[in-house]
């Protein structure tokens, strides 16, 4: 599936298709991605570092340090929200979908987000921490008090949904330039929510953390992917050919009609000899497939125009007691009866 192939010279090549394995370097990066994670929760659970950090920031409030960009931001942040994101990620890989014929770009985007909202949900329900606007006291790490922001989620979707993109690139420079996409992106959204006071410093730290990890393990979902594709297309399928109408029995040859054009099938009827040289003037009599012959249509006259035919003999019907007549009437014929003398 060439996703960002338009993007690639015309002397590079895509790479081949076959789906990414966890390779040593990837499970190396996971390893140590795993660390920074842990050392993160640790950091902020015993209230070290990390959280001391965290108030010089929110005590510095840069809201009111630079409000020229604050309404920039309000709209910049939508980048980071999972339903846009998604929607629109969603929109660009079912065109490639469709284009390319196979189902994997979904299937990683959904297994990529199901991975995000099972991990991150559970990090922030299980250590709920409140945000810098409900802090309850300065210095306080404000874990386990029933709030939801650690790790941060705008942070963690923002590397998930981009770097899906990255992930899915078939050519070294497309997918170079998705990934440095991808992590600007992240950046921005991250700092963004610090900028707005929604999220600790600590929570978008672990946020890029935790949508890396998710990145990281997509090779171990591959071949789950592949069985899920094979499974999806297979029910498509029947599912297709149990809406296609049956074919239809084909109907009986009809007799073609007098005049019209013969086609391939009317020479293989079999036809009969002339019937008769009187048939049609010429001497051959017109046939028609079923070998039965016909008289050519002749030109309809008018009543004036045709001869009057008179019939022959006494229209009266014969009778027993009647003698035949032996001579023509004569002038009188027919004014009455004649009188004896």
């Amino acid at each position: 599936m060439h996703t960002h192939d338009e993007l690639a010279p015309a002397d590079e090549h895509p790479t081949s298709p076959v789906r990414p394995r966890m390779t040593r370097t990837r499970l190396g990066i996971f390893a140590a991605t795993c660390v920074v994670y842990a050392a993160i929760v640790v950091g902020v659970v015993t209230t070290s570092w990390p959280v001391r950090f965290d108030w010089q920031v929110m005590l510095f409030r840069p809201y009111k340090q630079w409000p020229e960009i604050h309404t920039f931001l309000d709209y910049f942040i939508v980048l980071g929200q999972r339903g846009p994101t998604a929607v629109a990620v969603a929109a660009w890989l079912g065109w490639c979908t469709y284009k390319y014929k196979t189902l994997r770009p979904l299937l990683v985007l959904g297994t990529s987000l199901l991975l995000l909202n099972v991990t991150v949900g559970a990090a922030k329900l299980g250590m709920g921490r409140l945000g810098p606007h409900y802090a309850t006291a300065v210095g306080s790490n404000e874990m386990f008090a029933g709030g939801d922001i650690f790790p941060s989620g705008h942070t963690a979707n923002a590397v998930v949904t981009w770097g899906v993109l990255a992930y899915l690139a078939t050519t070294p420079r497309a997918r170079r330039i998705a990934s440095v996409a991808a992590a600007m992106l992240a950046l921005g959204v991250g700092m963004t929510t610090v900028y707005l006071g929604t999220h600790w410093m600590s929570d978008v730290t672990l946020g890029w953390t935790a949508g890396l990890l998710v990145l990281l393990v997509l090779p171990w979902f591959e071949p789950l992917m592949a069985r899920a594709e094979v499974w999806l297309l297979a029910l498509g399928r029947r599912l297709s050919e149990r809406r296609a109408p049956a074919a239809a029995p084909a109907a009986p040859h009809a007799p073609v009609p007098l005049g019209a054009p013969r086609g391939p099938a009317d020479d293989e009827l079999p036809v009969r000899e002339p019937v008769g040289a009187s048939s049609r003037p010429g001497g051959t009599a017109l046939r028609v497939p079923d070998g039965r012959p016909h008289l050519p249509p002749r030109p309809h006259t008018a009543r004036s125009e045709r001869t009057p035919v008179t019939p022959t003999g006494s229209r009266r019907p014969p009778h027993a007691d009647r003698a035949p007549r032996t001579s023509p009437l004569g002038p009188n014929a027919g004014r009455g009866r004649p009188t004896g003398n």
